[in-house]
């Protein structure tokens, strides 16, 4: 997963027609998670985490007709995760609103927090972590059980491979394979979603 890569610039082209149901289910796929995740990590509740997402996808939808990516003006994520904040201060000022009045000092100090630059990096970790389970998800179909496990539980659970293999009756070669044919198709999908 590595370092930051740029979203795919076809796939940001795609979501400007709100007809292409392919293009917005591969996009929620990928972000919707992320989002909802930020908000989770500020401390929304499920609801408000929810409204959030939807509120940030529809800025998106809204913003998307007139897209024009620039990679020179900065990356999409960090646009998404703009937005995103701009959202989150609009979903605690609405909730200091209803519950307490404008002005309670723990909304203050929330609110405070969104300037923490240590937000690009969380928000950089979770989407690739995101994305992974995204792609590990689209994939999982496509192998027979014993071969997902042998990947799923060497690569993302750091079983040893020895136990896996007797585990599952498998020679250690054989997981060796399975995870390395789990990964390579993985690795395809996620760059389907980040590289051209």
């Amino acid at each position: 997963m590595g370092s930051s890569s740029p979203t795919r610039a076809s796939l940001l082209l795609r979501i400007r027609d709100p007809r292409d149901r392919l293009a917005w289910r591969e996009f929620v796929g990928v972000y919707a998670p992320l989002i909802y995740a930020y908000g989770r990590r500020r401390g929304l509740q499920d609801s408000d985490t929810a409204d959030l997402t939807q509120e940030v996808l529809h800025r998106v939808a809204r913003a998307s007709a007139a897209f024009e990516y620039d990679p020179a003006k900065g990356s999409f994520r960090g646009w998404l995760l703009a937005v995103s904040r701009n959202e989150l201060r609009k979903v605690v000022a609405r909730e200091a609103r209803q519950a307490r009045g404008a002005g309670d000092t723990d909304v203050l100090e929330l609110l405070e927090q969104q300037v923490d630059l240590s937000d690009e990096d969380a928000w950089e970790r979770e989407y690739q972590w995101n994305l992974f389970r995204w792609a590990a998800n689209k994939v999982r179909v496509e192998f027979r059980e014993p071969t997902w496990q042998a990947f799923w539980r060497t690569a993302v659970l750091s079983t040893g491979i020895d136990q896996v293999a007797r585990d599952l009756g498998i020679s250690t070669g054989a997981v060796y394979v399975a995870r390395s044919r789990v990964t390579a198709r993985i690795r395809q999908e996620i760059e389907a979603v980040e590289g051209e």
